[in-house]
C-alpha cells in the first residue's frame, strides 16, 4: 500500500464515487478539493483510529518522560530546536515554558481526543519566536510608549 496521499476534486467523489474511493485502496488519504470551500480529507475509520493511537501513545510516553525520567526535561530542551527550528529565536526561559506547555497541551488534547489546542498553541509559540527574530518588531512591541490609547473596542461593534 502506497502511503503518499491522492487528491481529486470533490465532484469525482460526487460522481464518480465507486472508483473514487477505490483509491483510498492505494493511498492512505485521499485529498478532496472544493471549489467553494475548504479542502477535506478522506481516510477510512480504520486509518483514522490508527493514526489517533499512534499519536495518543507518543503523547502519553511523552509526557511520562518528561514527568518521570531525571534530565528528561534537559533532553527535551536540548531537542525542541531539531523538532522546531523557530524555537531558536525564543528567550531561554520562553523554550523552558515551552516545553512544559507543550507537554501539558498534549496530554490534555488527548485526553478528549482533539488535537486542535496543540496546533493551535504552536502557532502562538511560532509567531513569539518570530518576534524575537526580528529585532526592530521586537522592540517596538516590548517599549514603552508611554501613552494608554484608552479601552479596547469590542470587535462585535465594529462593522
Amino acid at each position: 500500500m502506497a502511503t503518499d496521499n491522492a487528491a481529486v476534486n470533490f465532484s469525482e467523489l460526487v460522481n464518480k464515487n465507486k472508483q473514487t474511493l477505490a483509491r483510498l485502496k492505494k493511498s492512505s488519504r485521499l485529498l478532496l478539493h472544493r471549489r467553494d470551500g475548504e479542502d477535506l480529507v478522506l481516510t477510512t475509520a480504520a486509518r483514522a483510529e490508527q493514526d489517533q493511537t499512534v499519536v495518543s501513545a507518543a503523547t502519553r510516553m511523552l509526557g511520562a518522560m518528561a514527568r518521570r525520567e531525571p534530565g528528561s526535561m534537559e533532553l527535551l530542551l536540548d531537542i525542541l530546536p531539531d523538532a522546531f527550528p523557530w524555537a531558536r529565536f525564543l528567550p531561554e526561559a520562553d523554550v523552558h515554558a515551552f516545553a512544559v506547555e507543550l507537554v501539558d497541551t498534549m496530554r490534555a488534547a488527548d485526553s478528549v481526543g482533539n488535537s486542535a489546542s496543540v496546533a493551535q498553541m504552536l502557532i502562538a509559540w511560532q509567531h513569539t519566536a518570530e518576534i524575537h527574530s526580528d529585532p526592530e518588531l521586537l522592540a517596538a512591541l516590548t517599549s514603552d510608549h508611554g501613552e494608554d490609547y484608552g479601552p479596547v473596542p469590542d470587535p462585535r461593534d465594529i462593522a
